[in-house]
């Protein structure tokens, strides 16, 4: 049967915003060769500002990090193999490959070679990018074989899934019943060995005002979506169709969720022949796993006489939840300084990642033991983490037998990282406290099975955390990553990266790339304050956690939301301001960097506070936030940002729109701004207008470059990534510091 959400009447309101001129909406089409010919030629100029020597060897520098065969393959377990997908200069799109556990142990495992992406591409004539693959569960006994693989032909977000058997190390060919889905946006699951659940815009599927999947489909083996029976669908105003099928024996379950925009969703499942809506509020993220379902609301809510707060984690059995009971378990409650980032299921444990001032914490918790405070589940806290680092726990394969019946069900990964502290991969077993008589809990065990290697000399720079003070008086936390005995003299070249958006936190972590190409980069003799003798100094890295971001959980994301946004601007510009005010480094020394919302951040900075920066690094971004609804997937953040189409809304959304916000006679800090062709998220149109539009403004120093290909990532292999950090980091350094090597 097709169940639709029902689309809502039409209903009489105010009238659209007024557009302001714009005069350049011919670079909208992202592909006509009039605009093509503009990206070449301003490639062509900022190729030749930044593509010198010094480029040369910063781009191979970076390079040799991302190429590295040292790097940790990171794996997941299906049945009795590990699986990887790796880049390197000789397999630039990558392998796709799997291993023993005793062999991955080892310092050179032997690899069995599933899908060489750079053969198929070449055998096929088309740039073929790896997403990922989906396996199906076997019946009991049998090893895993047939996956589903996602391939993107330009590093976008829309794939193409091709059946693929991975004991043959081949595609299952479409002519003998194989699995093979037209290029499009959308996902995909299996029910059965015979049939999947497919979300799609491909064979004249609708698709949402978001560009995503509005219609599911049941597909059969053999047949084809235009034929497929529809399953569920969403109003085209919601942002996309999901459905997915849980095959864990005797859990089996079928979903469909209606994503009304990013926040606020209606889950249901399958039932007697019908979808039922699980009843929970609309921004109220839940999860299913065996018996349990888990809930974690991103605002207050009331139910039944409590009040469970936002950024909590609640539980219930699932069938009891769907019977109409409500008695709710809290696991996890927020407090001012811990939110909770993610969980992870083992066969008998939930594992929690935590940050508390955005340094992590890891708690384990048993859902068969009470806990000794008069919590409902035990609660064990798993000592991993060192301050000012951020360490991630993990099932390994939940679905395998527990670690009392000699199976890997209650192993989990622990991946640990800081700025000055390379990866490490480590493996461990959970095991219940039995028979002490004592207090209840879990008793977790680890060890190291791969470690990554420095890229640059780590242990001459620290790491610290600071808080500013925004303009409301919030205390805004961030990272400095520096020399050690770093002068405060107010001439360190310092480039200060951020975010601030859909709940995304910006945690610790290693990056030879920073490493290598600022903090280790060298001036060629730059004075101090007080004017005193010129000497070399490095570079300096600050990661700012303001409002928008999850490191505080889902008020933290709220307080910066829509009419709001600003604050997320004034936290940023608070961090510049402390940066300057310690003597860290002053304006003509300071620049920024981001992507994406990163981008519509420092596009922020550069229209709103030009008077503390001396450059500004814009890749992917949102500026025109008065068009940005109708252009690729912008639709879907309408409830990040708002309506523009609203007059209402367009009077706060004006506010932080770079693009409506640049003015003659202002002195605007020197400007990279870069973005790729074939982005199907944010797309290159915004980029290209802002540039446009400075350089016909007359604004100097103003330099655009757009890759031909990559995606939304703006790369969509190691060498396109050098290139893109390359750039970045060389025009701020030659911006910021005046050369250098």
């Amino acid at each position: 049967m097709t169940t639709t959400a029902a689309d809502p009447a039409p209903v009489s309101g105010p009238a659209t915003s007024p557009e302001p001129t714009d005069e350049n909406v011919w670079l909208e089409e992202i592909y006509g060769e009039e605009q093509l010919a503009w990206v070449r030629e301003q490639n062509s100029r900022t190729e030749d500002l930044l593509e010198d020597a010094e480029y040369a060897g910063l781009e191979s520098s970076i390079l040799e990090v991302l190429d590295s065969t040292d790097r940790i393959p990171m794996v997941g377990k299906r049945g009795d193999w590990y699986y990887n997908f790796w880049k390197d200069r000789e397999n630039p799109k990558g392998l796709w490959r799997r291993t023993t556990w005793e062999s991955y142990c080892s310092d050179s495992p032997e690899w069995e070679v599933l899908l060489d992406v750079d053969a198929l591409s070449a055998a096929e004539g088309q740039e073929w990018v790896f997403h990922g693959a989906t396996f199906l569960r076997p019946p009991a006994g049998e090893p895993y074989r047939l996956a589903l693989l996602a391939l993107s032909p330009d590093g976008g977000d829309a794939n193409r899934y091709r059946e693929f058997d991975v004991e043959a190390r081949a595609f299952v060919d479409p002519a003998s019943g194989g699995f093979d889905l037209p290029t499009a946006k959308g996902n995909v699951s299996w029910l059965d060995a015979d049939t999947l659940l497919v979300a799609s815009t491909a064979a004249g599927l609708p698709a949402t005002a978001s560009s995503y999947a509005r219609t599911a489909v049941t597909l059969d083996r053999g047949t084809s979506l235009e034929s497929a029976p529809r399953l569920f669908e969403v109003p085209q105003d919601h942002m996309m169709a999901v459905v997915a099928h849980d095959s864990t024996p005797g859990f089996e379950r079928t979903f469909a969720v209606d994503c009304i925009d990013f926040f606020n969703r209606t889950n249901l499942v399958w039932r007697d022949g019908g979808w039922v809506a699980i009843d929970v509020p609309t921004d109220v993220n839940i999860s299913a796993h065996r018996e349990w379902l888990l809930f974690r609301p991103q605002q207050d809510w009331p139910l039944n006489g409590t009040t469970y707060p936002a950024g909590s984690l609640l539980a219930a059995p699932f069938a009891d939840y769907l019977a109409g009971s409500r008695d709710l378990v809290v696991l996890f409650a927020p407090d001012a300084h811990t939110s909770l980032q993610s969980w992870s299921w083992t066969r008998s444990f939930l594992l929690l990642n935590l940050l508390k001032d955005v340094s992590s914490e890891i708690r384990v918790l048993d859902p068969s033991q009470a806990g000794s405070s008069g919590s409902a589940w035990a609660v064990s806290p798993l000592d991993a983490c060192p301050p000012l680092h951020d360490v991630n726990a993990y099932a390994v394969d939940d679905e395998d037998k527990a670690a009392a019946d000699g199976g890997a069900g209650d192993d989990f990964w622990l991946v640990a990282t800081g700025f000055t502290t390379p990866s490490t991969l480590m493996r461990g077993t959970l095991e219940r406290k039995h028979g002490d008589g004592g207090v209840p809990g879990v008793v977790s065990r680890h060890a190291v099975v791969k470690a990554s290697p420095s890229y640059f000399a780590d242990g001459d720079y620290e790491v610290e955390q600071h808080f500013a003070v925004s303009d409301d008086g919030t205390r805004v936390p961030y990272f400095q990553i520096a020399a050690r005995g770093l002068a405060l003299d107010g001439q360190n070249p310092t480039q200060l990266s951020g975010y601030g958006g859909f709940e995304i936190s910006r945690t610790p972590a290693y990056s030879g790339t920073v490493g290598r190409a600022w903090l280790e980069r060298r001036t060629t003799g730059l004075p101090g304050a007080d004017g005193g003798t010129p000497h070399s100094r490095g570079g300096v890295y600050v990661v700012a956690n303001i409002r928008g971001g999850g490191e505080y959980g889902p008020a933290w994301h709220r307080a910066a939301l829509q009419e709001n946004r600003h604050k997320a601007y004034q936290d940023f510009a608070a961090v510049a301001r402390d940066l300057i005010s310690r003597g860290v480094t002053s304006r003509e020394r300071l620049g920024c960097v981001g992507g994406s919302n990163g981008g519509l951040l420092v596009g922020n900075m550069l229209t709103r506070y030009p008077e503390l920066f001396g450059a500004v690094s814009c890749g992917v971004p949102l500026l025109d936030m008065r068009r940005y609804t109708r252009l690729s997937a912008g639709h879907s953040w309408i409830a990040e940002y708002g309506d523009p189409d609203v007059p209402e809304q367009w009077e706060f959304i004006r506010t932080f729109s770079p693009y409506h916000l640049l003015r003659d006679g202002v002195e605007y800090p020197e400007t990279f701004i870069w973005t790729a062709t074939s982005d199907d998220r944010v797309g290159p149109v915004q980029a290209r207008k802002m540039a446009a539009r400075m350089q016909a403004m007359g604004i100097p120093n103003v330099w655009f470059h757009e890759a031909l290909e990559g995606g939304h990532a703006g790369a969509s292999d190691n060498r396109q990534a050098a290139a893109l950090q390359a750039r970045s980091q060389h025009f701020l350094w030659k911006a910021l510091a005046g050369g250098g090597s």
